[in-house]
C-alpha cells in the first residue's frame, strides 16, 4: 500500500506562523480526544500534529535566540554607558 506524499503538507506547515500552527494542533487534539477519528484519520492527524509541533518548536527557538540577542545588546549598551561615565 502506497502512502500519500506529504511534501505539500509539510511545505504548507512551514509557511504557518506560530499562532496558526498552535491553533491547528489544538484542533487536532480535540478531534483525537473525541474518539470519532478512524484509524487512518488518526494516523494522518498524528503525523500532521508532529509536523506542526516541530514548526512551533522551531519558531520558539528562533524567537528565543532573538530575545537573547536583544538582551546581550542591552547589556553591551549599559556597559558602554557605564564606561563612558567613568
Amino acid at each position: 500500500m502506497n502512502e500519500p506524499d506529504n511534501s505539500d503538507t509539510r511545505a504548507n506547515i512551514e509557511q504557518l506562523d506560530y499562532e496558526t500552527a498552535s491553533a491547528r494542533v489544538e484542533e487536532i487534539v480535540q478531534r483525537l480526544d473525541s474518539g470519532q477519528a478512524g484509524l487512518r484519520e488518526t494516523l494522518e492527524l498524528v503525523r500532521e500534529g508532529r509536523s506542526l509541533i516541530e514548526r512551533c518548536a522551531a519558531e520558539l527557538a528562533a524567537v528565543g535566540g532573538e530575545v537573547e540577542e536583544l538582551r546581550l545588546d542591552e547589556l553591551v549598551a549599559q556597559l558602554e554607558g557605564a564606561a563612558e561615565e567613568q
